[in-house]
């Protein structure tokens, strides 16, 4: 009877494969994009592993293994799957570092729990199977013989594995993501939820050097007019940095920034100096939240002054990931965002509130929910905001905070006196939050506010109730330039606004029901709007591919601010230099075309295909990557900057 049973390898194998069908088809854009050779001899090379360590206890012991193994695996692809539906980011093990945030909403980890109950049920079908049928499997301590077997199997597998890994034709290939970089969206739909899981951790301990291309720019590029513009660099002197530096990444650092041209000026630097600026981080702000009748204000910003008609706010991880990209011009890095960021440890030499202040300007910033929420309170410090007000720290004794979400229409009208009527400069900061999700008329007070206006359209109730939470924000920025032109200063103010994310709590198939031209699930579905406004201004239409890690130095541009363009990520939109946008997974976009990174594929716009310009922009996309991580992780602005 005894060799009747099914071993426990098979067990594994089976278990493994069908939860890992389960998240391809639940969690995961497209079901094809695995490689399913990596994805079965993973599972091999982990299923006969564990099976040797359980083969090497007596029955009792061997068994009660078996299914606490089986009963945590299966916790981890429910919780995959529900975190992806949650956030729209794939778990990793940094974003643990972000369990505050996922606490903070818990409410609607719940609902998605409750809407998911059937498949958390389909997950445990194996364990159950496996209590019911546990007589069949076989749980006797293994001869040695059989043990050195196992572990003989798991060891072949892992090799042949390896031995497919040899293909390093591609920045992105699976070679790539299994040695060298650290992209945790690909290895997920490369190498499957749980594998990727071991991946990271031994990426995270036993960290590579990161590889810093150079690339030699093109500067030939095509002026308005014929004049020679200057570059947006600073006088830092490299060389004698790199003659002192022993650490290899500083060095490598120094020599990359030093031989970069850096963007060049053009006929808007200046183009605002002056004035004062008000700059708005909008909750879940999208271009489908423009509505010429429902969001009147929003329209008439969005298509007057300057006009960005290729703009994406990248979704990486939540709100603070595109918050921190429009702060710093940076990308996010998931660990240091939350070790070095958020404890604002990091000096940054361009933060708004420094730059603005060093220039004679009058800083505010105000949150209108949690003062203190994932440290805010810490890294906006760190930007040069000290004068910051949220709910918590005085902004409560304003507005009332007990609505969730709270209103940004209370939000500025009591904030407003603050700094309209005053004879300096000022620069003011809000981070809305009347947009958040969820999107229905129970729970979420913004959108029964203004549920009058939207119950007669013919969308899905979470569109709906998104229109009515950003008829809020509308209604807010309406009163904002009502106040300002009645103190006399609306001519002298530029108002700017970008989104964090788009909402990912409404499905794609539901954003497609307004949204114009439809949408895909990874370049398009992040389309927004960067408004940048002043009422004195004639339109300029931009047709520069660009996001959120670009706003900062447009702005810094326009102001007149002196900066160095080399250092930060992202780039003026006004430069003459070509757009780039970099996506989660090291997707991207320019002016030429759309990398897909999950496909290894290239559209270009002109139908022209150029492997060439494919290589070097992934190239630049990996600089970028990597220099964003190094910038933090070795504090390089204080280095070649600091005081």
């Amino acid at each position: 009877m005894l060799n009747k049973k099914i071993p426990v390898a098979i067990v594994f194998c089976c278990t493994f494969l069908y939860m890992e069908i389960l998240f391809r088809i639940f969690a995961v854009s497209s079901f094809f994009s695995w490689n399913f050779i990596f994805l079965f001899l993973y599972i091999i090379f982990l299923s006969f592993l564990f099976s040797f360590c359980i083969s090497l206890f007596r029955q009792k012991v061997s068994k009660f293994l078996f299914f606490t193994f089986l009963f945590f695996q299966t916790l981890w692809y429910s919780g995959e799957i529900i975190f992806k539906n949650s956030f729209h980011v794939y778990f990793s093990l940094s974003t643990t570092l972000f369990a505050d945030q996922a606490l903070g909403f818990a409410s609607k980890i719940f609902e998605i729990l409750f809407s998911y109950w059937w498949l958390i049920l389909l997950l445990f079908l194996p364990f159950f199977l496996c209590i019911f049928f546990q007589k069949y499997i076989n749980f006797e301590k293994q001869m040695m013989n059989a043990s050195i077997i196992l572990l003989c199997v798991s060891l072949t597998s892992y090799f042949i594995f390896v031995g497919f890994l040899q293909d390093t034709s591609s920045y992105l290939s699976p070679n790539s993501l299994y040695y060298q970089v650290l992209n945790n969206p690909l290895n997920k739909e490369t190498f499957g939820a749980f594998p990727s899981i071991f991946i990271e951790l031994r990426k995270l301990l036993f960290p590579k050097k990161e590889e810093i291309f150079q690339i030699i720019q093109d500067d030939t590029v095509n002026e308005d007019i014929p004049i020679v513009y200057e570059k947006n660099i600073l006088d830092i002197p490299f060389s004698s940095f790199i003659e002192k530096e022993e650490d290899l990444k500083l060095r490598s650092m120094h020599e990359f920034f030093m031989k970069d041209m850096g963007t060049t000026q053009n006929k808007y630097s200046g183009y605002f100096k002056g004035k004062n600026l008000i700059l708005i981080m909008a909750e879940s702000f999208n271009s489908i939240a423009v509505h010429k009748e429902l969001t009147p204000t929003l329209y008439k910003l969005s298509h007057e002054g300057f006009v960005f008609e290729n703009f994406y706010s990248p979704v990486i991880l939540s709100t603070i990931g595109g918050e921190f990209q429009e702060l710093t011009s940076l990308y996010p890095d998931l660990t240091l965002l939350s070790k070095t960021f958020r404890a604002g440890t990091n000096y940054f030499p361009f933060g708004y509130g420094k730059v603005f202040q060093d220039s004679g300007y009058e800083i505010f910033a105000y949150h209108n929910h949690k003062y203190q929420f994932q440290d805010r309170n810490q890294y906006l410090a760190s930007l040069g905001f000290t004068n910051y007000l949220g709910c918590g720290n005085g902004l409560e004794k304003r507005i009332n905070c007990s609505l969730w979400p709270e209103s940004d229409q209370e939000m500025f009208s009591a904030t407003m006196s603050d700094y309209m009527f005053d004879n300096k400069p000022f620069f003011t900061y809000y981070v809305t939050v009347s947009g958040h999700m969820s999107y229905n008329f129970k729970k979420n007070d913004m959108a029964i506010k203004n549920q009058d206006f939207v119950k007669d359209l013919p969308y899905s109730t979470d569109i709906k109730a998104y229109l009515a939470t950003q008829i809020e924000l509308d209604r807010a920025l309406q009163n904002l330039i009502v106040h300002l032109e009645k103190s006399g200063k609306l001519k002298d103010t530029v108002i700017a606004l970008v989104g964090d994310h788009y909402p990912y709590d409404i499905s794609l198939e539901h954003i497609n029901e307004i949204a114009n031209p439809k949408r895909d699930d990874i370049i398009e579905i992040n389309r927004s709007y960067f408004i940048l406004w002043n009422s004195e201004m004639e339109f300029v239409s931009i047709s520069k591919v660009g996001g959120n890690m670009d706003v900062l130095p447009t702005i810094l541009n326009l102001f007149d601010i002196s900066y160095d363009s080399r250092l930060l990520m992202g780039k003026d939109l006004l430069s003459p230099e070509e757009g780039l946008v970099i996506f989660a997974d090291s997707s991207w976009i320019s002016d030429k075309g759309t990398f897909l990174a999950n496909k290894g594929l290239f559209i270009p716009k002109d139908q022209v295909q150029n492997e060439d310009y494919v290589k070097r922009m992934n190239q630049i996309v990996s600089n970028r990557i990597n220099l964003s991580k190094l910038i933090l992780e070795k504090d390089y602005y204080k280095k070649v900057l600091g005081d």
